[in-house]
């Protein structure tokens, strides 16, 4: 039983479901709500991840078997499709009712934002559309965030900027380890048709441009005050970030360490959000 649940835990993707889960909480804390708020927030954001990771394992599930993905439960047997497609649809229903709490416009917003990942695994990932979920869902995360204040409150352009052009980064660095087991199994996504090397300048591209925007968006929309000493300091360490990714990416085979370079840069960017607190909102 133990050993089933832990297969499960895996199934959801913990990794990408605990950073974007912090992100908004992150987010939330900094930009005031109560605590009430950040905990509904945290909650509709676990929900709505853990459904989008557990529909990429039992949607790609005899994709995974086929290339023998020994890093995905349900290919290896250590649970069953009909156990991941269950936690799915329930962890998809638990969405609905914590994103409403939050404010109906919030509300909409997230489910939005949860839908577009399930497209992306459903159909897009397979099209030259695949990174349009990302920029949707991440660009989405701010405003989310925002709208669940009391009273809500619409964002800054510029907050919408920096989680869509981070939503590139994370799309193509995600599927970089990947691409040669995509493409034997029909997957076409942008970055598969781009190739390896300009996939890799893409995604540290977008990370510095997101540092960028995060550390001058609130001035170019009019702050008074110019960014600080924090603020300039996370844009350089997302810089040299961004500069190794390029580096790797171009003289080593793809791993898993150009995704926890995203990660890493993705905490950066949320703590330099927070910091920004209120000039998140227009």
């Amino acid at each position: 039983m133990l050993a089933r649940a832990r297969a499960l835990l895996l199934a959801s993707h913990p990794g990408p479901t605990v950073t974007v889960t912090t992100l908004a909480v992150v987010l939330g804390i900094g930009s005031g709500l109560g605590p009430g708020r950040v905990v509904l927030l945290g909650l509709a954001f676990l929900a709505g991840q853990l459904s989008i990771g557990f529909s990429n394992d039992w949607l790609d599930a005899e994709r995974d078997r086929a290339v023998h993905r020994s890093d995905k439960p349900v290919a290896r047997g250590d649970v069953s499709v009909n156990l991941v497609r269950t936690a799915a649809w329930g962890t998809a229903l638990a969405t609905v009712p914590l994103s409403f709490a939050l404010g109906w416009i919030a509300g909409v917003l997230h489910l939005v934002l949860v839908s577009s990942g399930w497209a992306y695994n459903a159909v897009l990932k397979r099209t030259a559309w695949s990174v349009a979920p990302f920029v949707l869902s991440f660009g989405l995360l701010p405003a989310v965030v925002t709208f669940a204040a009391q009273p809500p409150a619409a964002p800054a352009w510029w907050a919408l900027a920096v989680g869509a052009t981070f939503g590139v980064a994370i799309h193509f660095t995600n599927v970089l380890p990947d691409l040669a087991d995509d493409a034997s199994t029909g997957i076409a996504g942008l970055p598969h048709r781009l190739g390896l090397v300009p996939s890799g300048v893409v995604a540290f591209t977008a990370l510095a441009v997101a540092a960028a925007l995060v550390t001058f968006g609130p001035v170019l929309a009019g702050s008074q005050a110019g960014p600080g000493a924090l603020g300039v300091v996370g844009l350089i360490a997302c810089v040299l970030l961004a500069t190794t990714g390029i580096v790797l990416v171009a003289t080593r085979p793809p791993g898993r360490l150009l995704f926890r370079l995203i990660i890493v840069a993705s905490l950066i960017v949320a703590v330099q959000l927070a910091l920004s607190g209120t000039s998140l909102t227009a």
